[in-house]
C-alpha cells in the first residue's frame, strides 16, 4: 500500500501544528499592503510571541525597533483608555513623547525595571496570565529556547501578545543569539534610514524612514521594505499605520482615570 496518502496527512498535521494561532485570537493588519500580504492570514498574529531586533548592539539601534513595538502595543490597547501595556526592561532610557508620537499612551505602561533577563522573563509570564494586560513588551539579550516557549505557550492560552525587544550587550552575544532557534511567530529588524525630503518639514528635518525586515515568519516567506513611517493616521499604502489616537484626547482619559480610583479604593 502507498504512504503518499499518509505522508500527505502527516504534512497537513504538522502544518496545523505550527500555524500561528492567528484563527483563535485573530490578527492585527499594519494597513500596509505589502506587509499585510507577507504575513499568514493578512497581519501579525495576536496572542503569540513576535521578537523585533535592531540593526547593531549600539543604544542608538534600539529606539526604531521600541518605536515600532510601541506602535504595535498601542493598538493593540485599544482606544477605550482601560488597556495597560506591561513593558519590562534593564534600562531606564525609555522616552514617553517618543512613545506617545508612536501611538502608545505612556499612562497605559505598567514600567517594571530589573537587570536580569531571567526575572524579565518570569514577569513577562506573570503578565501574561492577568488578564487586565493588553500586550507585554520584554527587553532582553540572552533568550533561551525552553523560555521562549513558554511564553509562546503563555501567550496562545491567554490571547494576550508578546513582543520581545533583543537588545544585545555585546557583538558575540548578538551573534550567538541571532544563530539561536526561537519559538517566536515573527521575528523582525528594524533600521532607521535617512529622512526623506518633505516640503511641509522644517529645513533639515524630513520623513522619518525605516528599514522593515521580516527576518522570519512560520507560514510565511521573508522579505524587506524601506518604510516611510507616519507617526499620524496612515494616508498611502506605504506608510504604517502607527495610531494616533492619543491627538484629540487628553492624556490622562477621564474613564482611565475613573478605573485606577476605582481599583485604588477596591485595594
Amino acid at each position: 500500500m502507498s504512504t503518499a496518502p499518509n505522508l500527505i496527512a502527516l504534512q497537513d498535521r504538522i502544518r496545523r501544528i505550527e500555524r500561528p494561532n492567528a484563527l483563535r485570537h485573530g490578527v492585527l493588519p499594519f494597513g500596509v499592503a505589502a506587509l499585510d500580504q507577507a504575513l499568514p492570514n493578512g497581519g501579525l498574529a495576536l496572542g503569540a510571541l513576535h521578537e523585533i531586533v535592531g540593526s547593531g548592539v549600539d543604544e542608538e539601534d534600539g529606539a526604531a525597533p521600541a518605536g515600532f513595538a510601541a506602535g504595535i502595543a498601542g493598538r493593540i490597547a485599544g482606544g477605550d483608555g482601560l488597556g495597560v501595556v506591561l513593558w519590562c526592561l534593564r534600562h531606564g532610557d525609555l522616552y514617553g513623547p517618543g512613545l506617545a508620537a508612536c501611538g502608545l499612551d505612556p499612562t497605559r505602561i505598567a514600567l517594571v525595571r530589573t537587570a536580569r533577563d531571567d526575572d524579565i522573563l518570569w514577569t513577562l509570564e506573570e503578565g501574561l496570565r492577568t488578564p487586565q494586560i493588553a500586550a507585554v513588551i520584554g527587553e532582553i539579550g540572552r533568550l533561551p529556547m525552553v523560555a521562549g516557549r513558554r511564553l509562546q505557550l503563555a501567550a496562545e492560552r491567554s490571547g494576550i501578545t508578546a513582543l520581545l525587544l533583543r537588545r544585545w550587550r555585546t557583538g558575540a552575544e548578538a551573534a550567538i543569539e541571532r544563530a539561536r532557534p526561537s519559538a517566536a511567530v515573527t521575528r523582525w529588524r528594524i533600521a532607521p534610514l535617512p529622512s526623506l525630503p518633505d516640503s511641509s518639514s522644517e529645513p533639515g528635518i524630513g520623513r522619518p524612514r525605516w528599514r522593515v525586515e521580516l527576518l522570519r515568519c512560520r507560514g510565511g516567506e521573508p522579505a524587506a521594505w524601506d518604510v516611510p513611517v507616519d507617526m499620524g493616521e496612515a494616508d498611502a499604502s506605504d506608510l504604517i499605520r502607527l495610531p494616533a489616537g492619543l491627538a484629540d484626547r487628553p492624556v490622562a482619559p477621564r474613564r482611565l482615570a475613573a478605573e485606577r480610583e476605582r481599583r485604588h479604593a477596591a485595594g
